[in-house]
């Protein structure tokens, strides 16, 4: 097993394609702790090289609202008011960090998505 970081694409590559020949590996066993390994090493190589953004508030609320079955009066239970939970859906209006508050504690949507412009 040779251990070393992945710098370039073709690194990532090859490392890619060594996790698909060992990925049923047994736990304990040297291809095993390998598989463990180069999970680590790409992973940072992906971390690294193909960030993922947080996704806009609005769309996470929407998506969320989606999941939970939830419609625009459901949500003005958690905001407050019919018309601001409209502005904000809407994009008219912004999250006040007390909306914020509700929203996470309702909808479990993470702060940091909801804290974002948009």
């Amino acid at each position: 097993m040779d251990i070393k970081p992945i710098r370039t694409e073709q690194e990532f590559n090859r490392a890619m394609e060594r996790l698909e020949m060992i990925f049923d590996a047994k736990k304990g066993t040297p291809e095993g702790d390998e598989l463990e390994i180069l999970v680590m090493l790409i992973e940072n190589y992906e971390d690294k090289h193909f960030p993922i953004g947080f996704p806009d508030p609005i769309e996470a609320i929407k998506f969320r609202m989606e999941q939970l079955g939830y419609n625009q009066a459901d949500l003005s239970k958690v905001i407050g008011l019919k018309s601001r939970t409209s502005e904000i859906l809407n994009k008219k209006r912004k999250l006040t960090l007390g909306m914020i508050r509700k929203l996470h504690n309702a909808l479990n949507i993470p702060t940091d998505v909801l804290l974002q412009a948009y």
